[in-house]
């Protein structure tokens, strides 16, 4: 549940304090009025991202044999790569997003409708919404109602910060949460790849296709699964979902899970740069 506590904060986050920024915009530059608008395209972009959940569930609960594998590595494989980029996008750009926001919400009630405002905060939500919906997906088809509410926790608490941080006037260093948070989902997003990859195998298995010694297993812990450190176990799952800690884990999985923790673990140092890293 942590870890999909973790991935459901970071997006709620980023889509709240989006949303809040707007709000305080408007009240600040004596438009509050239209602040209804923008709780239409909330609503409607909450109810499209649910859709969207809905439809991944059902498709995968009608594959079989094989395919059902292809789906959870492609699925894995597809919230790593948008994980990725989310995390050096608002690395690099987070510094400048406020400005961003205000900027564009100035330009759309000047010159643009209401329509235009309610369309504007659809987007903000919705594209949270479906990356949320893609980060989650594998952990939902492993674990149904620890994803569940790890995310209905996330999202409640992202939202309850954002309140704090701009409705209340709390000062809290917001650059430093995501620095923090990143490290913390450039772990998950590894331990992703990792199964990912793991999924892939099984499905090249089931078509019988062979892998070769990427197919055969790097270790084996030999843990039976009721032991606590079992990757299904009450510890080894909390480690599993973290950092993709499994028992046994084939030549391929340890090669992509420490090569991706390779390139983005330095890619986020980078990012937010040496100053920036110095103050946190």
């Amino acid at each position: 549940m942590i870890g999909q506590f973790l991935l459901a904060f970071r997006e709620g986050l980023e889509a709240a304090l989006i949303v809040a920024i707007v709000l305080t915009y408007l009240k600040r530059t004596g438009r509050g009025l239209l602040s209804r608008y923008v709780n239409y395209g909330i609503c409607l972009a909450i109810a499209t991202a649910l859709v969207s959940g809905a439809f991944v569930w059902f498709t995968y609960g009608i594959l079989t044999g094989p395919a059902k594998a292809l789906f959870e590595g492609v699925a894995a494989f597809l919230a790593v790569i948008v994980l990725t980029s989310m995390i050096y996008w608002m690395a690099t750009r987070g510094r400048e997003l406020k400005a961003e926001i205000e900027k564009r919400v100035e330009t759309i009630t000047t010159l643009g409708t209401a329509l235009a405002l309610t369309f504007f905060s659809f987007i903000i939500v919705f594209r949270e919404g479906l990356e949320t919906v893609l980060f989650l997906t594998p952990f939902l088809l492993a674990d149904p109602a620890n994803t569940f509410g790890g995310a209905t926790l996330g999202i409640m608490a992202s939202v309850l910060f954002a309140y704090l941080v701009f409705m209340a006037g709390m000062k809290i260093n917001i650059r430093r949460v995501f620095y923090y948070t990143s490290l913390l989902l450039v772990f998950l997003a590894g331990g992703l790849a990792g199964y990912g990859t793991h999924e892939i195998l099984e499905y090249m298995e089931g078509i019988g296709v062979s892998t070769g010694w990427l197919g055969e297993l790097a270790f084996n812990l030999n843990l039976s699964v009721d032991n606590p450190l079992h990757h299904k176990g009450l510890i080894g799952s909390v480690l599993a979902v973290m950092f993709g800690y499994t028992v046994a884990a084939e030549w391929a999985r340890v090669i992509i899970h420490l090569g991706y923790l390779t390139i983005a673990l330095p890619l986020v140092f980078y990012a937010y740069g040496r100053e920036t890293i110095r103050d946190l």
